[in-house]
């Protein structure tokens, strides 16, 4: 099956943002972030409505056999929600109202979906309509770019969203341009909101060891945290806490994993309920970051996540940076420079806790009283696949079978 094409609108139930001010706001010393909070030449928004208006969005949605992702270039170009259409699993979150809430630079910002996040943390034009531009591609594959002159440096950047003919995945390829003839600081971190409940599970890379929150003003062992989290909100977690479990986390928490850590190239998290999780694969080498914020189980973050929808969706975000592995930390591109980046995120089912990822596919280990579960998923159709478990380069188990992205493998 080729990838489909569609352009039209999108009828959402919207909090509308208020007109923004007509005057310039000039906060030089707000801090946002860990950056600095000034706005201007971005006009400030400060008032939001508290009844819903219909209104209809830009949508472009790229489809095929395996996937179907929804794009809303009006909100900031950010992927609105993708969904695995085997099981009907949202693997990329999709807030059915917007409601936006003041957590953006300018004021208004909604949850949910992809949050492309440049030069800083959140975006400043998170809320502001970005440029569209579809284009098929020789391979039968399908890209929407969206992208902006930032208003701060006015340096160049974009994202192109691509469906592949045949793949369970949905790639993000960035390009940043410093048109300017100074180097200029920036970030790129993707915000990936998936929904939870108390049997969600975040998924790290198992050669993690531990996290640390923003400026690494704390540091404590991880995924099993122990001890007190000194951050903005301190917590004990006792003797061992496992904080990837969503109902384990009741504040609001920031995880970010200092790079060297670990050599491989996913993150992601699991539906339990749902027998179904969300992967990410980007090049470790180059997407250093990798973090877990949650608003937390508690009646602070459930109060929060009221703010942003208007059916008790709660959500964790499973975010990567490039080149930098925490925020506020920036990067340089120099005069003239070109930065290219890219990372893929596909939906998993029936195989439980991953324990490695590529753009190819997710496998799972379970071991427990002496029997292995073993389970892999691919992201493309394969034939002929072969599943072995080796012990020091000693095959203990092996065996072959016909695999897609519809049809998962989980053995004993």
């Amino acid at each position: 099956m080729s990838v489909t094409f569609r352009h039209e609108p999108m009828h959402i139930p919207t909090y509308a943002p208020y007109a923004a001010n007509t005057l310039p706001f000039f906060l030089e010393k707000k801090a946002y972030q860990g950056a600095t909070g000034r706005v201007y030449p971005v006009p400030y928004t400060d008032r939001l409505s508290n009844e819903p208006e219909e209104r209809a969005y830009d949508a472009y949605t790229l489809e095929n056999e395996h996937i179907r992702v929804v794009l809303l270039p009006q909100l900031g170009g950010k992927i609105h929600g993708a969904t695995d259409k085997h099981n009907g699993y949202e693997f990329i979150y999709q807030t059915p109202v917007i409601t936006p809430a003041m957590v953006g630079l300018a004021g208004p910002w909604v949850s949910g979906g992809v949050e492309f996040n440049w030069p800083q943390h959140h975006r400043p034009t998170t809320f502001h309509p970005l440029e569209a531009t579809p284009c098929p591609n020789a391979d039968g594959s399908m890209t929407v770019w969206m992208g902006e002159a930032e208003p701060f440096h006015r340096m160049r950047g974009m994202v192109g969203v691509t469906v592949y003919p045949g793949r369970s995945y949905v790639e993000a390829k960035a390009v940043v341009y410093n048109r300017t003839d100074a180097p200029l600081p920036f970030m790129w971190w993707n915000n990936l909101a998936v929904r939870v409940h108390e049997h969600y599970k975040a998924v790290f890379p198992p050669d993690i060891a531990y996290g640390n929150d923003h400026d690494r003003r704390a540091v404590i062992p991880f995924p099993v945290m122990k001890g007190v989290y000194e951050t903005a909100r301190p917590f004990d977690y006792g003797e061992g806490t496992d904080a990837t479990w969503f109902s384990n986390v009741k504040l609001p928490t920031s995880v970010m994993i200092a790079r060297g850590q670990s050599d491989m190239d996913f993150l992601g998290g699991y539906d339990f309920d749902a027998d179904a999780g969300t992967i990410t694969v980007a090049d470790h080498h180059v997407s250093v970051g990798k973090k877990m914020w949650t608003w937390g189980d508690g009646p602070f973050g459930r109060a929060w996540c009221r703010n942003l929808t208007d059916n008790e969706d709660r959500y964790i975000e499973l975010m990567t940076g490039v080149y930098t592995d925490n925020q506020p930390d920036f990067t340089y591109i120099m005069p003239g420079e070109t930065k290219v980046f890219s990372q893929v995120w596909y939906p998993i089912h029936g195989i439980g806790e991953v324990k490695n990822a590529t753009i190819e596919g997710a496998v799972s280990l379970q071991i427990e009283r002496g029997v292995a579960r073993l389970g892999t998923i691919p992201t493309r159709l394969q034939e002929g696949a072969t599943l072995a478990l080796l012990l020091g380069g000693e095959a203990l188990f092996e065996t072959r079978a016909a695999l897609s992205p519809a049809r998962c493998l989980l053995t004993e």
